[in-house]
C-alpha cells in the first residue's frame, strides 16, 4: 500500500538522517498525532519519498520498535503499538464516566441497540450507489434530501399521526443536534430556561445546561408531566417525551396533552417533543400513543431518531417545526455545517419507501416483546414487591422496587456481581429517596440474559 506519512528531514541539521526521522516519529506519537494502530509506509515507500537510503528507514523503524513506539508483523507492515486509552469514549448525551467490564450491562442508551439491520441497509445503499442519478457532486440540502422529507413526512404520519409537510421537516445528525439547534435559537426568542422533565436523562440536561439554557425541573407522575407545576414556572419552553418517559415509562394522559397545549398557547411557549424510542410499541393493552405534534403543529417541535431503531452510530434524527422556526433553525445551522451526509439519507429514504424499515421495527418489536416478557417474569420471581411500569415499548423498562429498599446498596451490590444497572436516583434533579426504583436496558441482551442478571440482582436483594 503506498501510504503517506507527514515527514520532514533536513540535510543540513547537524543530527544524523535516522536520529532525525527517529525523533520525527516519535513526538506525532507522544503527542497523540500519531494514534495507536496507524499503519506506517513500508521502508522502501518512505525512503523513496525522504529521498534517503532505505537502510536508514529500516534502521529508525528497528529502533523505534526496540522502544516500543512501533510494532511489526510479517504481511501487516509496521504500525504504532496499539496501547489503547482505557477511558471510555462515549457521546456527550451519555457520559457517565468509566464503565466497568461486567457480565450483564443493563443500562439504558447507545449501547442497549439491537443492532443495525444490516441486511437491508446493504440492499438500500445497493440501490441508492445504482441509481442514474449523480450522488455526491454537490453538498446536500442543508434541510436534508428532498426524498428523505417526502419519505419522512408520510411515514411520521402514517405511524405516528405527525402533522408534517416535506417543506417543515428538516434532517439533523441525530436528536443531540437537534437539540443543540434549538437551544442556539431560544434566546433569541427571549427564551432563557428549558423546562425538563424529572426524572430524564441526566446527560440530556447536561446537554442543555452546557448550550447555556437554564434547566427548570418540573417533576412527572403516572399520568406524565405535571402541567400545573410547569405553569407555576417563568419557562415558556418544555423538553418532553410524551409517548414513553424517559425513564419512568409514562405515558402523558389525555387530560395533561390539552393542558400542555393549552399552557403553551398561554405563554407563547415552545413544547420540544423527543420521540425518541420511535415509536417502538408491542404493548398488547393499550394503543400505540399519536404525537403530542398533531394537537397544535403552530406549537409543537417533533423531534425524532434513528438511533433506537436503527442504531446511534448512524447519526441521524429529524425534526418538524413551523416554518418560519425552520427557517431560523436553518440559519443557526448553517454558521455551524454544511448539512447532514447524502448517502445514508438516501438509504433512509429507500427503506422507508420499500417497507424494509417497517419490517424490521416489526422485528424488533417481537425481539423486544419477548425480553421485557420474560423481565416481568424475572422481577416477580427474583425481586419480591417489585414491579415493572408502564407499558411494554422502548428498549427499556422502569422497575420500581419495594419502599424499603436501600436503592443505592443494591446498585452497588449487583456491580459486585457483574451486573451494571442504574438505579432512579441517577436519573432525577430531586431526589427522591421514597421512591427506590431501576432501569434496566434490556433490548440487546440474549433471554437467558435477562434471568441470570436478574438472579444475580436477587441474590444481592435477598442477602441484605
Amino acid at each position: 500500500m503506498a501510504l503517506h506519512l507527514a515527514l520532514t528531514i533536513s540535510r543540513d541539521s547537524d543530527g544524523s538522517l535516522t536520529s532525525q526521522i527517529q525523533r520525527s516519529i516519535k513526538r506525532e506519537i507522544q503527542q497523540g498525532t500519531l494514534h495507536p494502530g496507524t499503519r506506517l509506509p513500508a521502508t522502501r515507500r518512505l525512503a523513496k519519498d525522504l529521498g534517503v537510503s532505505r537502510s536508514v528507514v529500516v534502521e529508525s523503524y528497528a529502533q523505534l520498535a526496540a522502544e516500543g513506539y512501533l510494532e511489526a508483523a510479517r504481511g501487516a507492515g509496521t504500525r504504532v503499538t496499539g496501547h489503547l486509552s482505557r477511558d471510555a469514549v462515549v457521546p456527550a448525551l451519555l457520559d457517565e464516566g468509566r464503565v466497568p467490564t461486567v457480565r450483564w450491562d443493563l443500562r439504558p442508551g447507545g449501547h442497549n441497540a439491537p443492532g443495525v439491520p444490516r441486511g437491508e441497509w446493504l440492499t438500500a445503499y445497493q440501490r441508492v450507489l445504482r441509481s442514474p442519478r449523480p450522488l455526491g457532486t454537490s453538498y446536500p440540502p442543508l434541510a436534508g434530501e428532498p426524498e428523505l422529507r417526502v419519505e419522512l413526512a408520510r411515514y411520521l404520519g402514517r405511524l405516528r399521526g405527525v402533522r408534517a409537510t416535506p417543506s417543515t421537516m428538516l434532517v439533523v445528525g441525530g436528536f443531540a443536534q437537534a437539540l443543540a439547534l434549538l437551544c442556539a435559537e431560544l434566546p433569541a426568542t427571549g427564551r432563557t430556561e428549558l423546562a425538563v422533565e424529572d426524572p430524564c436523562h441526566p446527560g440530556q440536561r447536561r446537554f442543555v445546561q452546557d448550550s447555556g439554557i437554564r434547566v427548570v425541573p418540573v417533576p412527572v407522575d403516572d399520568e406524565g408531566i405535571d402541567v400545573d407545576a410547569l405553569a407555576a414556572t417563568s419557562a415558556r419552553a418544555v423538553l418532553v417525551t410524551p409517548a414513553h418517559q424517559f425513564p419512568t415509562g409514562a405515558v402523558l394522559s389525555d387530560r395533561r396533552r390539552a393542558a400542555l397545549v393549552q399552557w403553551a398557547r398561554a405563554v407563547d411557549g415552545w413544547v420540544i417533543e423527543d420521540d425518541y424510542d420511535g415509536g417502538l410499541w408491542y404493548d398488547d393493552e393499550r394503543p400505540r400513543p399519536l404525537a403530542l405534534q398533531r394537537l397544535a403543529p403552530d406549537r409543537v417541535i417533533y423531534a425524532g431518531t434513528a438511533s433506537k431503531i436503527l442504531g446511534p452510530g448512524l447519526r441521524l434524527g429529524w425534526l418538524t417545526a413551523p416554518e418560519k422556526l425552520l427557517h431560523r433553525l436553518l440559519r443557526v445551522r448553517a454558521r455551524h455545517d454544511l448539512g447532514t451526509e447524502s448517502f445514508t439519507q438516501l438509504a433512509l429514504a429507500d427503506l422507508l419507501r420499500s417497507g424494509l424499515f417497517d419490517r424490521h421495527l416489526r422485528r424488533l418489536s417481537q425481539k423486544c416483546a419477548a425480553r421485557r416478557r420474560l423481565l416481568g417474569e424475572a422481577v416477580s420471581a427474583q425481586l419480591p414487591g417489585a414491579m415493572v411500569l408502564g407499558p411494554a415499548a422502548g428498549l427499556h423498562a422502569h422497575v420500581r422496587l419495594p419502599a424499603h429498599t436501600d436503592e443505592a446498596a443494591l446498585v452497588d451490590g449487583a456491580l459486585r456481581r457483574g451486573v451494571l444497572v442504574r438505579g432512579g436516583a441517577a436519573f432525577g434533579v430531586v431526589p427522591r429517596v421514597e421512591a427506590p426504583a431501576l432501569v434496566v436496558g434490556h433490548a440487546h441482551l440474549p433471554l437467558s440474559g435477562v434471568a441470570e442478571a436478574l438472579r444475580e440482582l436477587g441474590a444481592v436483594l435477598s442477602a441484605r
